[in-house]
């Protein structure tokens, strides 16, 4: 399906460009919330204790993902398809919990998440002066690079010693701006629902990015604390209604990534190297993995959760570079920025903002030549296993751990330490026939991007083929054994060097090419980043800091009413029935992926069809909002995010709430398949009393 965005007149136009906000538009700091819109637009009172609750009421999922707090006990709800990843390291050949869904009937049957970590954010304080100050202002972009990391791993290891908390430096504004951020970490998660994949994900990819939709895309874990589910204040109390048309609803995630303030000499890259180069090796692992998972029962189910992630990215890279491709949205971005730089040069006051373009332009060109390897060595496209990705870590552990904490790569740092060592130590189950598979695919990749004569790139090889290459070092390594990571770990790079572990070795023969190629990125990201800062503080003086930052992967609140959308000529109704699915399945004569798990078909007859199950509404979300709640005025939970429209794909770029919707599952959905279907009587207790019974 198209992007659908008409062309507006001239007069339109210009209003759009000089208007701040469009609509409900905005990802907006829980420091610097959309007070005064929300008042002025829906009569909505912001108030601290309602933010606060919410905020500490909200969970981050640091597989990537958002989630919510519904219970005193510890109960938390995401998406299936964010819990996908732990559903997936926990299952085996016989217990495919992925695909068949798992319920715990007790405390003592909810099962350990792998290496599972859980952030609630606790405060956040702005420190733009001190990181400001800490970079000198004759450095050049290496210099200033360091100098910046080196105040940043100060601020996060003096909070982290201070409270105890995980402590980020979070970067806004593209530089404009420096906060702190400290977060509750919960490392024991445990499962305690998860629906049949077929169900949580109805409709597959054809309806991936689509609506109406029939999803109960919903997963439920737990929080323990010395062996105990741990007690919360903030907990979010779940609505008897749920979410209604046309009421005000607001989202509280972590928005992954956004690109709306980058510059057009930026998007100008995206649009004609990053994503034709992304979408390229996403299509081939498609490729790749549905053909291996196609050869037998099991090898689709280790590769499921990946071949799902590998879809998924595909789908929304098409729709964003469909935006970018849009000359209507491209010209409206050249427009406004050829209008603010023209009210920069006229105000004469702004001298860094104006050449700060020009900079960035020259920047993103350098970013250009070096890109490729940085994909393919640091990014690991073309040494892609779970195998190298130990060997490395363990490799620059030893080399970056005696090094003073601000002269580390940041994954090195003490405030990252815990994390690091969470994942690496990590008793996940890694299949060496799946490892040589997408390792050798890798490999080949690697020699068609750099060409066979490269000298790195047949170093890597050693005169073998990618297929007996990557067969060769899958075998050879040791890593795998979770024993001999943590006693190479421990020993340094001393034990590391004595080793003599292949993949480990691999990974030493291309450290100082991906090291190099890092570093110089690194530099010239560097110089993006003061340039935005001088474009960032130009505008907050010319129009006030009641703006939002694109998405980083932290809190934001977001908002809009429950409401529908016209399209080709038709209206689409703003939410569906559990009644809808049948039909839905009827029309598709049951037919995969339309087809209605047995126990859906089973229980019809017990089930309310005319309860609501999914809903769109206008708040701005984006990838990373996956599993945030949703909640109405009073705060109560009606509803949880799991997706967006194929319209809505273009809001990296630009917000618009013509047709672009965030998808949720309905709050009255939930209760009613976990009552009727699932027979989880005591998970509907806990939901709607907030609180575990007895």
């Amino acid at each position: 399906m198209k992007l659908r965005i008409l062309a507006p007149s001239v007069a339109a136009l210009a209003l759009m460009i000089s208007s701040p906000l469009v609509g409900d538009e905005g990802m907006w700091l829980y420091n610097n919330p959309p007070r005064q819109q929300l008042k002025e637009k829906h009569g909505f009172d912001l108030t601290d204790a309602w933010l606060e609750h919410l905020q500490k009421s909200s969970v981050r999922f640091n597989s990537g993902g958002s989630g919510s707090f519904v219970s005193e006990d510890g109960l938390v709800i995401s998406n299936h398809h964010v819990g996908a990843d732990a559903l997936q390291k926990v299952g085996s050949k016989e217990k495919n919990y992925l695909r068949d869904g798992f319920q715990a009937k007790s405390l003592a049957e909810e099962i350990p998440c792998a290496d599972l970590e859980l952030n609630v954010l606790q405060s956040i304080e702005d420190v733009t002066a001190r990181v400001d100050a800490g970079v000198p202002a004759t450095a050049t972009g290496e210099e200033a690079f360091k100098a910046r990391r080196k105040v940043m791993a100060a601020i996060e290891k003096e909070s982290l010693d201070q409270t105890g908390l995980r402590s980020n430096v979070i970067t806004l504004y593209q530089g404009g701006a420096y906060h702190l951020y400290r977060f509750k970490r919960y490392t024991d998660v445990r499962i305690v629902f998860a629906p049949e994949q077929q169900i949580a994900f109805y409709g597959g990819d054809p309806d991936n990015f689509e609506f109406p939709r029939f999803d109960l895309d919903i997963c439920l874990f737990r929080v323990y604390e010395d062996g105990k589910p741990i007690k919360v204040r903030h907990h979010l109390k779940w609505s008897k209604a749920g979410a209604s048309e046309g009421e005000l609803t607001f989202v509280s995630g972590h928005p992954g990534r956004t690109d709306r303030l980058l510059t057009m000499a930026e998007l100008g890259y995206l649009r004609d190297v990053q994503y034709p180069y992304t979408l390229s090796r996403l299509r081939r692992l498609d490729s790749l993995l549905t053909a291996w998972s196609g050869r037998s029962e099991e090898n689709a189910r280790r590769a499921k959760e990946d071949l799902f992630g590998v879809q998924n990215s595909r789908k929304a890279r098409e729709g964003g570079i469909a935006g970018l491709q849009d000359p209507v949205l491209m010209g409206k971005k050249a427009a406004a920025e050829q209008q603010f730089r023209a009210r920069l040069a006229l105000s004469g006051e702004f001298p860094d903002a104006v050449a700060a373009y020009d900079r960035i332009a020259a920047a993103q060109a350098e970013i250009g030549k070096h890109a490729l390897r940085v994909r393919l060595l640091e990014g690991e496209h073309g040494l892609a296993s779970e195998s190298f990705a130990i060997a490395r870590t363990l490799l620059r552990a030893g080399d970056e751990s005696p090094k003073p904490n601000g002269e580390r790569l940041k994954e090195f740092t003490d405030s990252e330490k815990e994390s690091l060592e969470l994942g690496l130590f990590s008793d996940k189950p890694i299949h060496p026939d799946y490892e040589t598979l997408r390792l050798a695919d890798s490999l080949a990749f690697l020699i068609e991007q750099l060409g066979s004569s490269d000298a790195l790139v047949q170093q890597v090889l050693a005169g073998k083929s990618p297929r007996a290459r990557a067969a060769e070092l899958i075998a050879g390594t040791r890593v795998r054994d979770v024993a001999f990571r943590k006693q190479l770990y421990i020993g340094g790079a001393a034990a590391v060097a004595a080793a003599k572990d292949p993949m480990i070795e691999l990974a030493r023969r291309v450290d100082g090419d991906a090291r190099a190629a890092r570093k110089a990125v690194e530099a010239q990201d560097e110089t993006k980043q003061q340039a935005q800062a001088a474009i960032a503080k130009a505008r907050f003086k010319l129009e006030g800091t009641d703006r939002y930052p694109d998405a980083t992967f932290t809190l934001r609140l977001a908002y809009g009413p429950v409401k529908g959308y016209e399209e080709d000529g038709r209206t689409v109704p703003a939410i569906t029935t559990i009644g809808g699915l049948y039909q839905r399945s009827a029309e598709m004569k049951d037919k995969p992926p339309f087809d209605l798990p047995p126990s859906w078909v089973k229980k019809k007859g017990a089930l309310d069809l005319g309860t609501p199950f999914n809903f769109v509404s206008t708040a701005d979300i984006i990838g990373g909002n996956s599993g945030s709640p949703v909640v109405n005025r009073a705060g109560e939970f009606v509803g949880i995010i799991f997706d967006g429209n194929i319209q809505s794909l273009v809001l990296d770029f630009a917000y618009d709430d013509v047709q672009a919707r965030a998808l949720s599952v309905h709050s009255s959905a939930i209760i009613e398949a976990l009552g009727k279907v699932y027979g989880a009587k005591d998970l509907v207790r806990e939901l709607q009393a907030g609180k575990r019974k007895g």
